[in-house]
């Protein structure tokens, strides 16, 4: 009797050692872990971070590091660190932290009217993983631009703006892998058509389309000064394009941060090819990154006879248009009259 006495004791302490160590457990692995008071956080993990990075990395938002460790460790995450952007929120217990450093949040990546191909590697470059000099480096690669029919005067016009998912941690060559894909399936076989009409290839389509978007901010706008631009191309006219002296001005000097808000006299014997006063036919390659309604513009433009176009001043945003010199001189007099009275000299 007494040996069964001890018996049954002993396995009353077990059970109760045993129940006391299942809730320590369980309260390691299920209790909150969190240690922010936002409702959600995102975290990310470098390319080849090991643990101990991921540790200084998940330091400011745990609690308790030493039972997120062991929870890592149980389910074998140490040795499985996966690099990315995460999602975390708040009151996560150790376990559900784990599980959502295993699950890489998209990051829906946006882009638009840059002018140079450094701003655009800038902009990227603070979206994603890969810093803008590597993607820069990708963008000028000699090998990929011989393969895909660039330079690096118009490799500005492989880049589509759009919004596009992608891992924060793809590496620039990924990157700009995906910007031609997405190239080739914007070119399609109607766009490509609408171009041929137009004698134009994709890459003049682009550098003209640039020009369209820069001279107007209104879109329903676009394909009539698009047919402006066609009309001077077709009649062998200097485009003679304001946007392109300006970043002609800004290129030769170094300086794109500069305001140009009036072309001078002096701007227009800027020696450039990219200045359509001086030259004649499109420039080497887009100004500017030019987005889909200005590229659509370009390919469905309108058709009539005008072949100047001025700033209006009574329906600001909007353009003057006329067929002669003569009715061009009298919009652009308006034009220059309302720019003196603003005191707008540069």
């Amino acid at each position: 009797m007494k040996i069964k006495k001890i018996a049954t004791i002993f396995a009353v302490v077990l059970v109760t050692v045993a129940s006391v160590y299942g809730y320590v457990l369980y309260r390691q692995i299920f209790s909150s872990n969190t240690n922010f008071d936002k409702n959600d956080i995102f975290v990310y993990i470098p390319t080849d971070a090991n643990f101990d990075n991921v540790m200084v990395i998940m330091k400011p938002y745990i609690k308790d590091l030493e039972r997120f460790k062991m929870v890592a460790e149980k389910k074998s995450y140490v040795t499985n660190v996966k690099s990315g952007k995460f999602l975390l929120k708040k009151d996560m217990n150790s376990n559900a932290i784990i599980n959502a450093l295993r699950q890489n949040v998209a990051v829906d990546l946006a882009f638009n009217n840059q002018e140079r191909l450094e701003d655009f590697a800038g902009r990227i470059g603070s979206q994603i993983e890969a810093d803008s000099l590597s993607l820069l480096n990708a963008f000028r690669d000699k090998k990929f631009l011989k393969e895909n029919g660039f330079t690096e005067e118009n490799v500005l016009s492989l880049f589509i703006p759009n919004s596009y998912e992608f891992f924060w941690n793809v590496n620039a060559e990924k990157f700009r892998d995906r910007m031609a894909k997405e190239y080739r399936n914007f070119w399609n076989s109607e766009r490509l058509a609408k171009a041929e009409k137009l004698n134009l290839t994709p890459l003049q389509v682009s550098a003209l389309a640039s020009i369209v978007h820069k001279e107007t901010v209104k879109r329903d706008e676009r394909p009539k000064v698009a047919g402006v631009y066609l009309n001077r191309l077709a009649t062998e006219m200097k485009l003679e394009a304001d946007p392109t002296v300006i970043y002609a001005v800004k290129k030769n000097s170094g300086n794109f941060n500069q305001v140009i808000k009036r072309v001078l006299y002096k701007d227009l014997e800027t020696d450039s090819p990219y200045n359509t006063y001086k030259y004649k036919g499109l420039p080497p390659g887009p100004i500017a990154m030019p987005d889909i309604t200005a590229l659509d513009a370009v390919l469905n433009p309108e058709k009539h006879n005008y072949i100047y176009f001025c700033a209006s001043v009574t329906n600001f945003g909007y353009h003057e248009f006329a067929v002669t010199p003569a009715q061009h001189e009298v919009n652009r007099q308006k034009y220059v009259a309302w720019v003196n009275r603003q005191g707008i000299k540069r």
